[in-house]
């Protein structure tokens, strides 16, 4: 994890030109910076195992490392093996991490150290955002990244060392990476053996056929254009302390212990346990402000509206605090955060300040955020529930695993002794599971089966997984791709469709809406809408001013439903910074004009900001592809089909009783409230998300028309139906 100091911004500092004297001064402000980092380095408790490390991974094809968070890790090992010689010829270290403001920061981090311009020797690359250059020889990128990377390399020939960090997280990525860096591993290891036998032109076609590969590797693995193999070296690193089904899923490899840096932290439960825990989160912020020494506070939320809601109440009580008392500011972290705006978390805040950190599980082990004294853990977290059976994913807060609350509590001793105030009896904390079901146990496989597809892989279900998810779900995703047009009637990829869908970093769902919408006319609404429904909430809704961002809603609704008044919401904020363009070239002054807009709407202005992002990274994917961005202007009736043809599996049909039918699985769901159409109630919609809580709620709708269904997706939907 970076190890950010307190009190300095984890940015870099460039010496400048001017004055001689200030020259001087900034030298010599550069020359004890590079001081102070150089004796950090060596305070980690992986300094002093450096040399070990590199024999290890010298002696060994795959090592797992297990470090407890602070131990350095994930900073220092990719520089020890850099300068140990495992870049020659212009290789690179990969690192996967399994959260985009990890990969940032610690590239950043890194960058810094080194000395160097982020981008260069040093960089990363994430979904959306790639800050390498040729010359970059150490790479930090999210696990899905590599997995992209893959589809145009499928030897991953660039790499020699690919390290994979946080893997106790067991996202789905991440546990599809490892099947396929195993086959990648073996395939490379064959090959290099072959070349001794081989000129280099039959070396060139090497392909490893099913016969050869005894791992379960693909079914072919496609030849390495030109490039010469050498075997590669795999590091599994992971902050959990079993280490034992990672070194068997991985053929008995050898794993090394590296000591954490840790101070004794007191945990704190409740006598009760508590009905709401925002509230509770709110007055225990106040508690620790008013009663403890100094020290920032980090308090684990779930999910980005809770974090803005918890932020909007502290401001308001800030202002009733008694004079004297130290100040709070507030930052938030969570994953759809744009990645300069996380960058935030990192930052000293003023003297006379308190720092309060509102973070979803993001920061239990991806980042290490300095001057953490105080962590607040009301013990929930949003998770991924994925029902094979029904074909319906939601999203769901559940109570957080042992390992997962014991993760936090640490956040609070990395720099000396802390407090963890658990917001539940001690009695719960005995009936948490032990750790983490992995994600690929309990989401819709359709991304990762498509993936493979690409990848080349024909047995989804004899594939390697650590963990195979149930069969049903693999059938499932099977079924669900054939209707959409991904697969042929034998389960292959089909071309073109099934080709450019799983080109696109998006769920199998939106990729088709997009290649549909081309043939619609209706691309850039499409486009609107793909990366609107990629953020959180685009509308918010403060308690004391309910009614004024009702009637602000109003002016974008559409009788027609969300998905056009979101346009509505795109259009009138792209109008806006027009205007604002028109009046000055000063992009702080445009982005400010741009806030204000936000504001005046009850507009979210992150998740807007997030969402123009996305627009432009998928707009360029698309073009790309050489995909037409056609517009239907205000015929949104093409657009409303469109949206039919690709979302058909996520129709419902209304119930005498005022309920709604889930076709595709039967069950009985309601519209949401934050919905347009919440009270007209149309006769079929379709939609984009189910959400459970106490009953099924479906957002983001668009009223359609019935007969639609079987007139445009004949594959699934008889006319008699």
């Amino acid at each position: 994890m970076p190890s950010f100091p307190n009190g300095i911004s984890s940015e870099g500092q460039k010496s400048g030109g001017g004055k001689l004297a200030q020259g001087d001064h900034k030298a010599q402000q550069a020359l004890a910076r590079r001081q102070w980092i150089l004796e950090q380095r060596k305070s980690l408790p992986i300094a002093s195992v450096e040399r070990r490390i590199v024999d290890e991974v010298r002696k060994n094809e795959t090592l797992i490392i297990v470090g407890e968070t602070g131990s350095g890790k994930t900073t220092q090992l990719p520089q020890f093996l850099y300068n140990a010689g495992f870049c020659k010829d212009g290789k690179v270290i990969g690192i996967t991490q399994p959260r985009r403001v990890a990969a940032v920061t610690v590239a950043k981090r890194v960058a810094e150290e080194c000395n160097v311009e982020l981008g260069q020797k040093v960089g990363y690359s994430i979904r959306f955002e790639d800050v390498t250059s040729s010359s970059t020889r150490i790479k930090y990128m999210t696990d899905g990244l590599l997995l992209r990377e893959a589809l145009l390399d499928p030897y991953l020939s660039r790499y020699n060392v690919i390290i994979v960090d946080e893997a106790h997280e067991r996202t789905v990525h991440t546990d599809v990476l490892l099947g396929l860096l195993k086959n990648v591993q073996f395939a490379r290891s064959r090959s290099t053996i072959k070349q001794h036998n081989f000129d280099n032109a039959n070396a060139n076609k090497y392909v490893v056929s099913d016969k050869e590969d005894k791992t379960q590797s693909f079914s072919t693995l496609r030849a390495c254009q030109g490039a010469k193999l050498t075997s590669l070296k795999l590091i599994i690193m992971s902050a959990s302390l079993d280490a034992r089904g990672f070194s068997e899923y991985l053929g008995g490899a050898k794993a090394v212990h590296i000591q954490g840096r840790q101070h004794p932290v007191d945990i704190l439960y409740t006598y009760q346990p508590e009905p709401d825990y925002i509230d509770a989160t709110l007055i225990t912020i106040f508690q620790i402000h008013l009663e403890e020494g100094p020290g920032d506070i980090l308090a684990f939320l779930t999910g980005q509206e809770e974090i803005e809601a918890v932020e909007r109440l502290v401001h308001e009580r800030g202002h009733q605090l008694p004079e004297g008392s130290q100040q709070i500011i507030t930052v938030p972290i969570y994953s759809s955060l744009p990645s300069e705006q996380q960058m935030n978390a990192f930052k000293p805040v003023p003297y006379g300040f308190r720092k309060v950190i509102l973070a979803t599980n993001i920061a239990e082990t991806s980042v290490t955020i300095p001057g953490i004294k105080y962590v607040i853990d009301p013990g929930l977290v949003k998770a991924r529930s994925y029902n094979p059976v029904t074909g319906m994913e939601s999203l769901i807060i559940i109570p957080t695993s042992k390992a997962q609350a014991l993760q936090r509590s640490g956040r609070a001793g990395r720099e000396g002794p802390g407090k963890c105030f658990r917001l539940y009896p001690e009695s719960e904390f005995g009936k948490l599971v032990d750790s983490t079901v992995p994600e690929i146990k309990r989401c819709n496989l359709s991304n990762v089966v498509l993936q493979l597809k690409a990848l080349g892989v024909d047995d989804i279900i004899g594939f390697d997984f650590m963990e195979k998810p149930s069969r049903m779900a693999i059938v499932k995703s099977l079924e669900q791709l054939l209707l959409l047009g991904a697969l042929t009637d034998d389960y292959k990829l089909s071309d073109p469709i099934g080709c450019q869908m799983a080109r696109l970093p998006l769920d199998p769902m939106y990729s088709k809406a997009l290649i549909l919408a081309g043939e619609f006319k209706c691309m850039e609404e499409m486009l609107i809408v793909v990366a609107m429904l990629s953020v959180e909430s685009i509308f918010y809704f403060p308690r004391e001013k309910m009614e004024e961002a009702k009637a602000a809603r109003k002016r974008f609704s559409s009788p027609e439903g969300d998905h056009i008044s979101l346009v509505n919401v795109y259009r009138a904020s792209a109008e806006c910074l027009e205007k604002s363009r028109e009046a000055t070239s000063k992009e702080k002054t445009i982005e400010k004009a741009l806030n204000k807009w936000c504001r005046e709407n009850f507009i979210n202005y992150r998740s807007l900001r997030h969402a123009r992002d996305v627009h432009s990274q998928i707009q360029g994917h698309v073009q790309q592809m050489g995909l037409s961005l056609s517009s239907c202007g205000d015929d949104m009736l093409q657009f409303r089909r469109c949206l039919t043809t690709s979302f058909f599996l996520n129709a419902a049909l209304k119930q005498p009783d005022g309920s709604y039918r889930a076709m595709s699985s039967s069950q009985t769901v309601q519209i949401h409230p934050s919905s347009v159409l919440f009270r007209t109630r149309p006769e079929c919609i379709i939609f984009n998300e189910l959400v459970r809580t106490n009953q099924n709620y479906v957002r983001n709708l668009t009223r359609v028309d019935p007969l639609w269904l079987p007139e445009l997706a004949p594959q699934y939907y008889a006319a008699e139906n």
